[in-house]
């Protein structure tokens, strides 16, 4: 990365977009307005896809998040997933409150839920942490499983939607689905852009010298925590609420933790990008191969060591450093306005970028 140091401070400025992000944002723009039309042309089984998809990647997002970006790799936050199913049940089925309302208010239930559990959870560390986290889901499983109100070890029915048209039902879970998708994508963007993000990854990457550096790692930590958590459970309120179904093994299942983590992993570790394109290749293959029962199990488990040889930064993170494409880049990119045609053709107008979590990673 070439550094221009006599260069006067008026001849450069600093971009954050790039060609691929704005064609990335009208490409989802479009994408959003198809799925929202759905209803009117799609059928049953694809709205239903859909809702399935969105809970998986929406899942994987917060994970990414959470290990991706702050270095806290979790295998228990099937925790929260099920807070927020089971969160969103009980406000319907027993509060009175309509079921598109009570999944992000289950969200939020999980994200105080999730300020006692992290006391517990950050005095581990490393692989400690991660299998505490487990335990944690753990005894939220064992928990549900004894409240005989909510149907004990095998789960109850959501009865709050049975007055509803199926048809308005379909549509308005659909609705719900693709607002959480941009809300979580949006939210968690404009997050890693901001100074907030850039501790972040600061702190993956070394958080004694972050901590040196002046950044509150604990408060980090914590905040980051709880976003993940409140995603989580989002997740899980959106999927039970498709599912009209929940029970404690399919709520609180560590498959969850390993589905987000397989996701991430194939699309790439500590990219916007990679979960969205794990989501799509684990949704296809889960679709079309799931019937082929342990073999369905054994060939996901091959295809990711496949890629974490090949590929290391995952197949997302193969392109972009191949091909040096960015659809949302948090960094930003100092391009020198009067530099000569020759050098922007050698740089791509691109000399050095500054406060960019995406940098902190490469680098």
């Amino acid at each position: 990365m070439t550094m221009h140091l006599n260069r006067p401070a008026s001849s450069f400025e600093v971009h954050r977009a790039t060609r691929a992000s704005r064609v990335a944002v009208a490409g989802l723009l479009i994408v959003a307005l198809a799925v929202a039309s759905a209803p009117w042309w799609a059928g049953r089984d694809a709205l239903h896809d859909f809702v399935q998809l969105a809970s998986y990647l929406v899942f994987a997002m917060m994970w990414n998040l959470l290990a991706g970006y702050g270095g806290m790799v979790s295998i228990g936050q099937q925790a929260f997933f099920g807070i927020g199913g089971y969160g969103m049940l009980i406000l319907s089925n027993y509060g009175g409150v309509s079921p598109f309302v009570a999944v992000p208010l289950a969200a939020v239930v999980a994200t105080v839920v999730a300020i006692p559990v992290s006391r517990v959870a950050f005095r581990l560390e490393g692989g400690y942490f991660a299998i505490g986290t487990w335990v944690i889901a753990e005894v939220f499983r064992l928990t549900v499983a004894n409240v005989s109100v909510l149907g004990g070890g095998s789960g109850t029915s959501l009865t709050a939607l049975q007055d509803v048209p199926r048809a308005l039902r379909e549509s308005l879970t659909l609705w719900l689905a693709l607002a959480i998708v941009a809300a979580a994508i949006g939210l968690v963007y404009v997050f890693l852009r901001s100074r907030a993000g850039l501790a972040l990854t600061a702190m993956r990457d070394n958080a004694v010298a972050a901590s040196s550096q002046g950044v509150d790692v604990k408060r980090a930590r914590l905040i980051v925590y709880l976003v993940s958590a409140c995603g989580a459970a989002l997740a899980g309120g959106l999927y039970f609420l498709g599912n009209l179904r929940i029970s404690p093994d399919a709520a609180f299942s560590v498959n969850w933790t390993a589905f987000g983590i397989f996701i991430v992993m194939i699309g790439g570790l500590g990219t916007l990008e990679g979960p969205i394109i794990g989501a799509l290749i684990f949704f296809v293959l889960n679709r079309f191969l799931s019937d082929y029962g342990t073999w369905y199990l054994i060939g996901l488990g091959a295809l990711a060591i496949v890629v974490t040889m090949f590929f290391p930064q995952g197949l997302w993170g193969f392109v972009s450093s191949r091909f040096g494409l960015q659809l949302f880049p948090v960094g930003r990119r100092v391009v020198f306005v009067d530099a000569d045609p020759a050098q922007k053709r050698s740089t791509g107008g691109m000399t050095d970028t500054l406060d960019t979590p995406q940098a902190t990673h490469r680098a």
